[in-house]
């Protein structure tokens, strides 16, 4: 299943004052975070950065998981790790922090890049001022509100009988075979994207759209957006740019496909026990 918030998490804007002297900190540098080289790998527990020797250049305020205040933070790139730590890429960390670390890691991650890139204002150059009543950033200026950009994505799983269409891009690894995906564009709805999608990338049509499930994606920004798919018409086209191949799987022979971290391998897992059920 994609990753579900637990029920003692509580997303929140303004901190606690005082700030509790032992809150959880997800501290990046760049976007590489702060871990332990202990094992097991953990996140730093502390009153501030500072005690460990970082000084941050912004942080925010994430809410409360587990009773625990947690905050995000960044510092400047190149920053050394302090002794008993280190930066790791965020990606590499599925499976070793627990499900519900990682998610609000992503989540943390993503803020910290849109505070960053949004100290200004898009029309008029103005510093902007964070908001306490929402996440957002407010021009003074001219009054125009940044909120975090979050880019939707869907993703379609198509069948025909006992088989599944994968395609590969050109960025994949060796051998790897997934769903199709594609942003959506402004004036579209999910559904309208899948059809496009679909069409644009392999040349065929679909029906019978089912939703799956969504994941927010950190690397960077999207939110992917889950949907099943029946066969509808077409022959496999491909223009050999954005999808490098394209085939019809037969589902108890399917070639590599992504690893757990990803929707797409629930997607495909879930279409493959459903279809063996059926056999």
């Amino acid at each position: 299943m994609p990753f579900q918030w637990p029920v003692d998490y509580s997303p929140a804007i303004v901190a606690p004052q005082p700030v509790p002297e032992h809150a959880r900190w997800f501290v990046f540098c760049g976007s590489r975070i702060l871990v332990s080289t202990s094992s097991p790998v953990t996140l730093p527990l502390l009153d501030r950065p500072d005690a460990v020797g970082l000084t941050c250049v912004r942080s925010q305020y994430l809410g409360e998981m587990a009773a625990e205040p947690c905050f995000s933070a960044e510092v400047e790139p190149g920053t050394p790790a302090p002794p008993g730590w280190d930066w790791q890429n965020l990606r590499m960390l599925y499976g070793v922090l627990d499900d519900p670390l990682f998610a609000l890691a992503g989540r943390a991650l993503q803020l910290i890049d849109w505070d960053r890139t949004h100290q200004y204002c898009g029309a008029c150059a103005t510093p902007t001022r964070a908001r306490t009543e929402e996440r957002s950033r407010e021009c003074p200026a001219c009054g125009l509100i940044a909120y975090p950009r979050v880019a939707p994505a869907v993703m379609c799983l198509v069948r025909r009988g006992n088989e599944l269409l994968l395609a590969r891009s050109p960025r994949f690894a060796r051998a790897m075979y997934s769903a199709l995906a594609g942003f959506v564009e402004p004036g579209e709805t999910l559904e309208q994207c899948v059809h496009r999608e679909v069409y644009e990338e392999v040349g065929v049509r679909v029906q019978g759209l089912r939703y799956f499930a969504s994941q927010p994606w950190p690397f960077p920004h999207s939110l992917m957006i889950a949907f099943h798919a029946e066969f509808d018409s077409g022959e496999i086209r491909i223009d050999g740019v954005e999808i490098q191949d394209a085939q019809w799987f037969d589902v108890a022979h399917l070639p590599r496909v992504p690893p757990e971290i990803s929707i797409a391998r629930r997607l495909i897992d879930s279409a493959a026990r459903e279809m063996r059920t059926l056999r």
